[in-house]
């Protein structure tokens, strides 16, 4: 008997819809899971605790101004830039996430800045900022947003701190721009505030090298905390 092309691809289709049927029908791939999500396995914190939270400053935690300076005979700025790893004290938030300013501060140790030069250094510590006779910048916060309450152990978020601001023997209210990324034991992140050296009653540097120096000084903080929940 002859069998021709057609015949045996019907004879095929209906093996195979006989095969499906018996194995109860069509069977169904595994898909990986979305991208983007929690990696396998994850499990998260359990939710933070309602409550007081002290906010300890950890070491790694660094402040650093930024001046932008044009300098003789170089034609385009160049942003001064000076680092201390000198950052101590805690801020304190109360239950309800508001800040508790008693119990908060946050201490930068000016004598520890360093750049890239050596000379603008010694300029700034005797001229500007007058460190032998006002060491320290002290920041006491009064409040925060952006922050949720309870205060998180996970997740990420932008935040506004503001405060009174003590360098070179006066005080002002400056206000903080961050981000904060939290972990079960604490937060860590980047702030940073602007002021003009008015502001502070500071003279402008003034060296022969140097062209002109910016009104406006930027202060950053990269800082690690440590949750103590109370």
């Amino acid at each position: 008997m002859k069998v021709d092309s057609k015949s045996c691809i019907k004879m095929l289709v209906v093996a195979l819809a006989a095969a499906l049927l018996l194995m109860g029908g069509p069977q169904v791939i595994a898909q990986a899971p979305p991208q983007g999500g929690p990696p396998r396995g994850f499990t998260p914190p359990p939710p933070p605790k309602p409550g007081p939270v002290r906010l300890d400053i950890q070491d790694g935690s660094t402040a650093s101004y930024r001046v932008t300076e044009q300098l003789a005979g170089v034609n385009f700025p160049n942003d001064a830039i000076g680092t201390t790893p000198a950052v101590t004290g805690s801020i304190a938030l109360n239950a309800d996430g508001t800040v508790n300013s008693a119990a908060s501060k946050l201490t930068i140790d000016l004598r520890g800045l360093k750049s890239d030069q050596e000379m603008r250094d010694g300029y700034l510590q005797k001229r500007t900022l007058e460190t032998d006779k006002f060491p320290t910048a002290v920041f006491v916060p009064k409040t925060l947003t952006g922050v949720a309450s309870p205060f998180p152990n996970l997740g990420q978020t932008g935040f506004e701190l503001s405060g009174d601001l003590t360098v070179h023997g006066t005080t002002a209210p400056v206000t903080w721009q961050g981000i904060a990324t939290f972990n079960p034991d604490g937060a860590a992140g980047r702030a940073t505030t602007h002021f003009t050296f008015a502001t502070f009653g500071l003279a402008k540097p003034s060296l022969a090298r140097l062209l002109s120096v910016d009104d406006k000084i930027n202060l950053d903080v990269v800082f690690k905390f440590k949750t103590v929940r109370e």
